[in-house]
């Protein structure tokens, strides 16, 4: 039996109650030759509150080199605070770059029983993946921004290395997927010296890939597209600050983003988590949706080696929405809350091993 060790953080908010729906299915699904051995990190808003870090640096290096990847709930708290006024607790800055993990991979998919805001579209006509570039961009200047009270800079970083890695990861993304094998190009090089740098770099990169398509869109041109013609997307790569953007519209347009997973991924570790945040309002009320954060150890499992269970759990969710047996609201909220989600979710398992 081959052991993965994995990291959870379970998180602030919902992020605990999800969690534990994921590791209901995860015990359901694993197990074949392998097991999933799991080991707890204290992370988050709650841990800023208490320790004075939202990540302890002993912690960052067990998740860089102590396991092989991490399982991570949605993080913050809106009450809890960085001195400059901006939302201590998260995540993004410490483990995204602390960890180089340059591959924010976004998957957009409209599943069976969700109804797409966007009228006519069925199951399998919205199924792109937005790759974002995760340690440059804008955001490389969390926690940088120069100014006073009358004005702020933050600096837009684009690197000819970072844009290369994340552009080549874009386009064997495409290559392995059966949906048409494109990769768009999103930016604002019109106006931006950097994302004119990052359109340059990934022209390049295309080069190396001929049986990969590759078109090139602005940003608003962008925004507009992935709501007129979503189904003609396949693999999309962008800039840190505009793939965080995009993928919320994206999410917007199949049910909300609690039904939408991510995969934070380098060279050498990796975490998995949903898109949304913690959403404490709701805590503990029975309401969350677990989906997103469900589908995000099914990614875990695909990266892992074990494709075949991250396909089953992709199965037994499509099959319990198309049932009726998980149920999501207008609002993105599941009826019934983790558990009942995880339950039906099981019980589709189970039917497939029978």
């Amino acid at each position: 039996m081959r052991a993965h060790k994995i990291a959870l953080i379970r998180g602030d908010g919902i992020g605990p109650e999800l969690v534990d729906a994921a590791l209901t299915v995860l015990g359901a699904v694993t197990g074949d030759g392998y097991t999933l051995d799991y080991v707890e990190v204290d992370a988050g808003a709650d841990t800023y509150r208490r320790t004075g870090t939202a990540c302890s640096a002993e912690d960052v290096e067990l998740l860089r080199t102590g396991v092989d990847a991490t399982l991570k709930g949605p993080v913050g708290l809106p009450d809890v605070r960085l001195p400059d006024g901006t939302e201590a607790g998260l995540l993004g800055g410490i483990l995204r770059v602390g960890l180089d993990l340059y591959a924010n991979i976004r998957p957009v998919f409209l599943l069976p029983g969700v109804t797409s805001a966007l009228a006519g579209h069925e199951p399998g006509d919205i199924d792109y993946v937005i790759v974002r570039e995760n340690t440059e961009g804008l955001y490389a200047s969390r926690g940088k921004g120069v100014g006073n009270r009358w004005a702020v800079s933050d600096t837009l970083m684009t690197t000819r290395e970072g844009t290369l890695r994340v552009c080549r990861r874009a386009f064997e993304l495409a290559r392995s997927r059966d949906r048409g094998r494109k990769v768009t190009c999103v930016d604002k090089s019109n106006v931006l010296r950097s994302h004119a740098l990052f359109r340059e770099v990934c022209t390049e990169v295309a080069a190396g890939f001929p049986d990969v398509t590759t078109e090139f869109l602005y940003a608003d041109a962008a925004a507009q597209a992935l709501v007129l013609r979503p189904e003609e997307f396949d693999v999309l790569v962008m800039e840190n600050f505009l793939g965080d953007v995009l993928s919320d519209l994206g999410g917007a347009t199949v049910g909300g983003i609690s039904v939408c997973p991510s995969g934070n991924i380098g060279d050498h570790t990796a975490y998995f988590e949903p898109i949304h945040g913690s959403a404490p309002g709701i805590a503990g009320r029975g309401l969350a949706n677990p989906v997103g954060q469900i589908l995000a150890a099914a990614l875990m499992l695909d990266h892992l080696g074990h494709a075949g269970d991250g396909e089953r759990i992709r199965r037994a969710v499509a099959g319990a929405l198309a049932a009726g047996h998980v149920r999501i609201t207008p609002q993105g909220a599941a009826e019934g809350g983790p558990v009942a989600v995880a339950e039906a979710i099981v019980s589709h398992l189970d039917k497939e091993n029978r």
